[in-house]
């Protein structure tokens, strides 16, 4: 698969002088957008490189096309036409989504009112000027000089190369390459505030582990930030790992508190500076938890890491303690720990898989049924006696139930039915736990092993 990062560098160097290249390419890409729009009953049909050929005859001269409808080289003088061509392609994307988003508009209309119900939904508009960036194409519109960086930029009524100075801290980790290996392509002008950076992609080609005997089974939690186990396909388990951030998650609270404060004496105030610690915080949790997920990962040699595909959750209403489980779920960075995981995993050449999250940590890992939870929700009582960690329960089932649907996907169709009639609980997804992949196992065993005597 391809890997693609993006290294963000800010210019240094005085940044007035760029802010008229950002307004004749949102200009240039609003004139684009208007045409390929008056256009687009012509061209629909077409691909996008014929598109692009019938669009820069309609707009730009040439000695074989001296008369162009629509005149761009008049309010645009001396326009570079990579920029062009990347206006036109940009303004070809915002039109088809629009006739996209329009189409999709009227069926659910038709569809809407067809059951009596009234439509609300307003019809989709289409804008011609969007905050969009310019693509500098290396050695047209971008060059590396040794330790130098030029840009061609919109100056003075003309397009001139101009030398800048990048902050390059964001190309090292730990003071070592970030980026080797990878190939890098075009970067992006970028403005952000009054800032001005040079956004570099870098691509990479990574094999993902076909194996998947091994995976690490997440449990994600408001306790304990993650619990993870290790399994195998046959249900052995080879290692467990809590991981939480007790400092980071003590000094969230901290500085959640003194905000709060703060807000009581003045009312409703911005405060970025709590914010910008709040989130520094929140994002220092969710990377350490990535982190640690992968080096756990790659330390018992497995190759998948399954977590549940968690949706929004509110606190049930009259629960004790619900004001508390409302902060709670409002900070909850479930999908940026999962993407921050899914990121660093496939740079390893790991896959990532999502499970049903219902019933994980409602039904015991060793099939004996529902559990009853403490107060805290971090203990599990079972119905044998037994006293366990609710979060590293609901780890082995996520890891089984995962083994349990490769296995659905994989076996013959009689044979599952066979199988299921044998293990009940497989029909109930909600229901499968990490018993139900050990019996599973062992009935597909046994019926594999009578196929080949029958066969004998």
């Amino acid at each position: 698969m391809k890997l693609i990062k993006t290294a963000k560098l800010k210019i240094l160097s005085r940044t007035k002088s760029l802010e008229p290249t950002l307004e004749i390419y949102r200009k240039a890409l609003a004139f684009y957008i208007d045409v390929v729009q008056k256009e687009w009953g012509n061209i629909e049909t077409f691909n996008n490189n014929k598109k692009m050929a019938v669009l820069e005859k309609l707009t730009h001269k040439t000695k074989q096309h001296p008369k162009a409808k629509y005149a761009f080289d008049k309010n645009f003088y001396k326009f570079p036409c990579y920029i062009r061509r990347a206006c036109t392609m940009e303004a070809i994307g915002y039109i088809s989504a629009y006739y996209s988003s329009l189409e999709n508009w009227k069926k659910e209309k038709v569809e809407t009112l067809a059951k009596g119900k009234k439509f609300h939904k307003k019809i989709p508009s289409l804008q011609l000027k969007h905050n969009a960036f310019p693509v500098f194409y290396k050695n047209n519109m971008f060059k590396r000089e040794e330790n130098k960086v030029k840009i061609k930029i919109f100056s003075k009524n003309d397009w001139i190369w101009t030398e800048v100075l990048l902050k390059d801290k964001e190309l090292l980790a730990s003071k070592k390459p970030r980026f080797s290996g990878y190939t890098e392509l075009n970067p992006s002008l970028v403005k952000k505030g009054k800032k001005f950076y040079l956004y570099f992609p870098y691509k990479k080609e990574v094999k993902l582990a076909k194996k998947k005997e091994i995976v690490i089974g997440v449990d994600l939690g408001l306790t304990n930030t993650a619990v993870a186990s290790v399994l195998t396909s046959a249900g052995t388990v080879l290692g467990r790992l809590f991981i939480n951030q007790p400092k980071e998650k003590d000094r969230f609270h901290h500085v959640f508190n003194e905000l709060s404060k703060a807000k009581s004496i003045s009312g409703y105030i911005k405060a970025p500076n709590y914010w910008r610690k709040l989130n520094a915080l929140q994002k220092e949790i969710t990377q350490s938890t990535a982190n640690q997920l992968v080096a756990f990962a790659q330390k018992y040699g497995a190759t998948v890491i399954v977590f549940e595909h968690l949706g929004k959750l509110k606190p049930p209403k009259g629960f004790y303690g619900a004001k508390k489980l409302r902060f709670k779920l409002q900070f909850w960075a479930k999908q940026t720990v999962f993407q921050k995981t899914l990121e660093k995993a496939h740079t390893n050449g790991l896959r990532v898989a999502r499970v049903l999250a219902a019933g994980t940590s409602k039904y015991a890992f060793d099939g004996s049924g529902e559990v009853v939870r403490n107060a805290k929700r971090n203990l599990a009582s079972f119905k044998t006696g037994k006293i366990y960690s609710s979060d590293l329960s609901a780890s082995y089932n996520i890891g089984a139930r995962y083994f349990i649907k490769v296995l659905q996907k994989t076996t013959l169709a009689i044979v599952w039915l066979q199988a299921q009639a044998k293990v009940p609980e497989l029909a109930i997804r909600t229901r499968q736990t990490l018993a139900s992949l050990i019996k599973l196992q062992a009935v597909l065993n046994l019926t594999v092993n009578n196929t080949a005597v029958a066969c004998i």
